[in-house]
């Protein structure tokens, strides 16, 4: 039941930190966010790292480029698509796609870290997806021949495999040197998106502009404890039980944007936020 608890933890601290998130995205660029999201989590994060400094006993070379590897790929480069595909696509489209990386994670959890799910959990799985789909996407767009030729949907796939595969092959240095120093270290490597945005030539605003502080220093908090929280999770069950419940955040997104932002809801929306809440009790019971 413990992972269950922290992947719902994962879930509503990620939700709630996406939307304030599209706050501060209205006040400073996106890879102004990003850049001063990880730096703040550095600091803040570094405050709790003496408590856990045996764990690094574990830490060899190998796991740390292993560490290193997989954060590149999964947060760094998956972040950078994401903005870009998000600049250049459908942002609907591009979100949901970039939003199914649980699926992903699945896949990789059972194909090469010998997790097993039951034939009722894989329902369950499958209703939640089905359940984010509706939520995140309007399906008239689809109509739309020109969307999947658009470039940013090549993105969004390369944003859900490179996430899909950061937060299912966590499970590895997790088992062995925690929850906290995977992410932390992942963090520190901050410098490669300021080093990227010096190269592209993107200018980075101050954090204290438009009143964007507060909202910021909130969205890092409240998903750095989602991602914390998955890994605690991870430690202590299946990647594929906490990762498709922690990644159906969009829905909560939905209703928060609704509810604060004034952002409108279809029926559509709703049938798919049901249907994804249906998934999440049916996968808690499934798995207890």
């Amino acid at each position: 039941m413990q992972p269950i608890i922290f992947a719902l933890v994962s879930y509503f601290t990620w939700g709630s930190g996406i939307l304030v998130e599209a706050i501060v995205a209205r006040k400073l660029n996106s890879f102004s966010l990003a850049l001063w999201a990880l730096i703040l989590s550095v600091i803040v994060s570094s405050f709790y790292a003496p408590f856990v400094i045996n764990d690094l006993k574990s830490l060899t070379f190998g796991l740390l480029i292993f560490i290193i590897a997989i954060g590149l790929v999964g947060l760094f480069f998956g972040t950078i698509v994401y903005y870009e595909a998000l600049k250049k696509g459908n942002r609907a489209l591009v979100g949901t796609i970039a939003s199914s990386f649980p699926a992903v994670s699945v896949l990789i959890s059972v194909i090469f870290l010998n997790e097993r799910i039951s034939a009722n959990q894989t329902l369950a799985i499958v209703i939640i997806f089905i359940g984010i789909i509706l939520a995140s996407l309007e399906l008239k767009e689809l109509r739309n021949k020109n969307l999947l030729k658009d470039k940013s949907v090549g993105m969004a796939l390369i944003t859900m495999f490179s996430r899909g595969m950061w937060i299912a092959l966590l499970k590895i240095p997790v088992a062995q040197i925690g929850w906290f120093w995977p992410n932390y270290i992942t963090f520190l490597l901050f410098p490669l998106i300021f080093f990227y945005i010096k190269l592209k030539k993107i200018p980075i605003e101050r954090p204290t502009i438009n009143g964007a502080f507060i909202p910021l220093v909130a969205s890092t908090a409240l998903v750095r404890i989602a991602e914390y929280s998955y890994n605690f999770g991870i430690s202590k069950g299946l990647v594929t039980v906490v990762a498709p419940i922690a990644g159906a955040n969009p829905t909560l997104f939905v209703i928060l944007a609704f509810l604060f932002l004034k952002d409108p809801i279809t029926k559509q929306q709703i049938v798919g936020i049901i249907t994804t809440l249906i998934g999440i009790v049916l996968l808690s019971i499934f798995s207890t």
